[in-house]
């Protein structure tokens, strides 16, 4: 009976001992943050903007030439037929369903090349992520971005390993 106590005594002691060194392979990032910072988004966002710039001149030109037409056409109608004017009114008609389809098609087009560029740097961050963990010995990496629920942070930050992995 007393080496069952002892024998019980140790065991506890042995996985109290076990348990403690379990919490310590925790970690946590803010990926959001880690993605955010890297010089790949930060040129994917000068990129997009590029972009962004060059679909908006296109559809302010396309903008500007409908909205001339439609002055003149106003102006004109008193002078015109009903039948020019009604032919007219059909071809403004398309003019601003393409104006409409070129707005909905660049805002898609944005979109999906966001995606697009996103995608491998969020890869390689999150391979870094795990290199680090690896090679730190740590079991579980928490995201500690804003809403994502840890509420308490005990485990290692690996922001800054990560940053060095990253070499940034």
């Amino acid at each position: 009976m007393k080496n069952f106590k002892t024998l019980l005594l140790i065991a506890v002691f042995t996985l109290g001992v076990g348990g403690v060194a379990n919490a310590q392979k925790m970690g946590h990032i803010d990926f959001e943050k880690l993605v955010a910072e890297m010089p790949q988004t930060k040129q994917l966002k000068v990129d997009m903007e590029k972009l962004g710039k060059t679909y908006q001149d296109e559809v302010e030109s396309m903008a500007k030439k409908l909205d001339a037409k439609m002055k003149k056409y106003t102006a004109e109608q008193n002078t015109q037929t009903k039948e020019i004017n009604e032919i007219r009114a059909k071809e403004v008609q398309g003019d601003q369903q393409r104006y409409e389809q070129l707005r909905q098609t660049a805002y898609q087009e944005m979109q999906k090349k966001q995606a697009e560029g996103l995608q491998p740097i969020v890869e390689k961050a999150q391979k870094a992520v795990e290199e680090v963990a690896d090679t730190k010995g740590i079991l579980y990496v928490l995201d500690a971005s804003i809403g994502k629920g840890v509420l308490v942070k005990k485990g290692e930050d690996l922001m800054a390993a990560v940053k060095t992995k990253l070499g940034f």
